[in-house]
């Protein structure tokens, strides 16, 4: 019984992100590992209530076995939404997923052969790596710049490897922040036609904006089924309802719905339901503005304690949405090393090596997440690490 596992699947390991929150389970630790919305934000009342609509007055549709596209109000919905960010095409459809990393997922099970290429951010999102591994797919890592990524070594890759598609969370990325210029978005689709590859755009946080002007996704700019897009409804309203979408054109969909039969017949109707019900009976707009004027806050009032106690040699980004920030401290720091320094002085990050290609490499960036944490915790765990900061750089 000897490798019985198969080299893609033997060879990943588990979402650091996970580990750390088994160690970090106590509640006197001041957690920025976090990567979910707030809790207190979840809709919890207005769920009770529509729940209880559902299972009381017609419990059946929500019960049964529904078809694998999804709940058809809320495709509908979904795609009206999309039409208003300027995502309509003809030849695109909608499925709705178990979040968006089922979007991501099964579209790597349809397009990715092993062997084949894929183009990352660096850093870039633990569970998509993951995914992209699975299928035994290379992973070719960019730079993450001030304003997206690298697009001078994208071509450089492009050039010389067999690229299947480039992955990209062009809007607050994760773990940087970072979003890239509508200059950018512009030239990497051009990139991709030139060299006849797709983008899977990744789109969890594009609708918590604090600060600074909307950017065009780059799906709004595809006029040939080039892009892919994985939206999700879990950053705006609750990560536990899994409740995402794919938008594709309509061959990669159609591969997408028979994987998605063999692998879970179809998203759970009720919760499908919930999000639909949510949206027509309450401002949903109303609600994500507020989810982002509380971010917001949040973010300023970290960056300007971050300001008063990091070390000047670690420099960080500066969001206008999302809800991460990445930190970089000096070359030759390891901040998986230095994290259970900090642990023990009850404050958590996220290390860098979690979200690279190389995942055993040491790097010296850090992530931090400031939706979930309480304000006074913000102030207090941002002095106790900018202490432990300095004593290292």
């Amino acid at each position: 019984m000897d490798n019985i596992f198969t080299p893609a699947v033997a060879s990943m390991q588990a979402s650091a992100i996970r580990e750390i929150f088994k160690l970090i389970a106590q509640k006197d630790i001041i957690s920025f590992a976090a990567g979910i919305p707030a809790p207190e934000l979840f809709p919890a009342k207005e769920w009770a209530a529509i729940t209880n609509d559902i299972l009381t007055t017609n419990p059946t549709p929500a019960l049964i076995y529904g078809v694998t596209e999804g709940y058809v109000p809320l495709r509908e919905l979904t795609l009206k939404r999309m039409a208003d960010m300027g995502m309509a095409c003809s030849t695109d459809r909608l499925v709705i997923t178990s979040g968006a990393q089922q979007a991501i997922d099964l579209t790597a099970k349809v397009l990715l052969n092993v062997g084949d290429g894929v183009i990352i951010e660096k850093p870039s999102f633990i569970g998509s790596l993951n995914s992209f591994r699975s299928y035994g797919a290379q992973l070719f890592d960019v730079d993450v710049e001030a304003d997206g990524m690298n697009l001078e070594q994208t071509e450089e890759i492009l050039k010389t490897q067999n690229i299947k598609f480039i992955y990209t969370i062009a809007t607050f990325q994760n773990p940087s922040g970072v979003t890239m210029s509508l200059q950018k978005r512009k030239d990497l689709l051009a990139l991709a036609k030139k060299y006849d590859v797709f983008i899977l755009e990744d789109n969890p946080y594009g609708e918590l904006r604090f600060s600074g002007e909307a950017v065009p996704t780059i799906k709004s700019m595809d006029t040939e089924g080039r892009v892919i897009y994985a939206g999700t409804y879990s950053k705006t309203l609750a990560p536990g309802v899994r409740v995402g979408f794919c938008f594709a054109r309509e061959d990669i969909i159609d591969r997408v719905v028979v994987v998605k039969q063999v692998n879970d017949v179809h998203t759970p109707v009720l919760n499908q339901m919930m999000v639909y019900e949510y949206i027509t009976r309450h401002d949903f707009d109303a609600h994500i503005r507020n989810c982002s004027e509380i971010y917001g806050k949040k973010c300023a009032l970290m960056l300007d304690c971050m300001d008063k106690h990091f070390p000047k040699e670690c420099t960080y980004t500066r969001p206008d949405g999302g809800i991460f920030i990445l930190c970089t401290m000096p070359e030759g720091t390891d901040t998986k090393e230095l994290l259970g320094e900090v642990i023990q002085n009850k404050v958590a990050y996220v290390p860098g090596n979690t979200f690279m290609a190389d995942i055993d490499a040491p790097s010296n960036i850090f992530r931090l997440n400031f939706s979930v944490t309480k304000e006074d915790d913000i102030v207090k765990g941002i002095e106790i690490l900018g202490g432990i900061l300095r004593k290292h750089v």
